[in-house]
């Protein structure tokens, strides 16, 4: 198994695990896809988590306003009408359980790597670029009749002596 599909099954079983955990729910398997260039224009809520250490990069979750007052009504057990603090800390917070658990999973082959607090964006007709690294991992999913995409960006920080397969097939260092 390469990187790219390490990375994607990562983000599966931890989506899903966190799903079933959290907010007593489950989750499909998602579609994947890789983007490259310039973001599209968003409407919604979108979380993003830095990851650094030996790689870098950037992880998300977005997802619409309908779908975050959702996840915050399942994860605190009350109701969510409009996207208001709770809102924005539970999707902040699924962020943070989700990227966290790949980040681990990670862990085991790209070396330590640490993670930031989350930040949380809630607005209409905004692009949000990672600079650096412009392909993203991306898994669509359906939920509650809503698509909530999570998204994870990484590249290699540092050259060292080992060598793995990187998303797009091309070998990149890895420290061991």
């Amino acid at each position: 198994m390469n990187l790219q599909e390490f990375i994607v099954e990562s983000i599966r079983q931890s989506a899903a695990q966190v799903f079933s955990t959290m907010l007593g729910s489950e989750l499909g398997s998602g579609v994947f896809s890789l983007e490259n260039g310039t973001p599209e224009s968003n409407d919604g809520v979108v979380s993003f988590i830095g990851v650094a250490g030996s790689w870098a990069g950037t992880g998300s979750i977005s997802c619409s306003p309908t779908l975050a007052c959702h996840i915050c009504a399942h994860m605190l057990m009350t109701e969510s009408t409009s996207v208001d603090e709770e809102v924005l800390d539970a999707v902040a917070e699924l962020t943070n359980m989700v990227i966290g658990s790949v980040k681990t999973d990670l862990e085991g082959q790209l070396g330590p790597l640490g993670l930031s607090i989350p930040t949380v964006v809630f607005g209409r007709n905004f692009r949000a670029k990672s600079a650096g690294t412009t392909e993203w991992i991306v898994l669509r999913f359906q939920w509650d009749g809503e698509t909530l995409v999570i998204k994870l960006c990484l590249a290699p920080t540092e050259k060292t002596s080992h060598m793995v397969p990187h998303a797009v097939g091309t070998t990149c260092p890895l420290e061991v």
